[in-house]
């Protein structure tokens, strides 16, 4: 059974991005040489899952930097051709969630790093994410894209721990109780 796993980052006040979709508030706090463990986390992932803004975003940062393959669900986008410089890398599609996940677990996917938003926020309503690693940026932005917001039901977690940073990032891990 494929599960979903999510590692983002969100500043104090809730959000991952401007309402704009800028994230330099984040690339700012980001220091040489912390480990926040991306590393690890991403050796155990076959596959990412992600919505248009968030590709949108990640294109605009110049090099593609996802090193596995990528599936971005978007009506918008499923309509149009995967740029040339990222083919191979990345696929579009507008399969809802459950039919994506069963695509990549037809495909031999069993983990799936669900990143942006609003993905992770669908995917968390229809019970498909296992665990979150969220890292909390020491910084208000008062407005933005929210990480969560506008569930239809509770979710219910499991604190598995928590670490800060000499930065200032504060990382908290979670068990999705389902």
């Amino acid at each position: 059974m494929i599960t979903g796993h999510v590692f983002i980052a969100t500043s104090l006040d809730g959000f991952i991005a401007r309402e704009s979709g800028e994230i330099d508030w984040l690339l700012k706090h980001d220091q040489a040489g912390e480990d926040h463990g991306y590393d690890d986390f991403i050796r155990d992932i076959d596959v990412t899952v992600m919505g248009r803004g968030t590709y949108e975003a990640v294109r605009s940062m110049g090099d593609w930097f996802y090193t596995r393959p990528v599936l971005v669900l978007s009506e918008q986008l499923a309509q149009q051709e995967v740029p040339s410089e990222i083919h191979g890398k990345v696929r579009f599609s507008d399969k809802p969630p459950e039919e994506a996940m069963a695509m990549l677990q037809s495909e031999g996917a069993r983990r799936a790093y669900v990143d942006g938003g609003r993905i992770i926020q669908s995917f968390l309503q229809l019970d498909m994410i296992s665990d979150m690693v969220i890292t909390r940026v020491p910084i208000l932005l008062g407005t933005g894209r929210p990480l969560f917001g506008g569930g239809q039901r509770d979710v219910a977690l499991a604190h598995k721990g928590t670490r800060s940073f000499p930065s200032g990032l504060v990382q908290s891990s979670y068990e999705v109780i389902k």
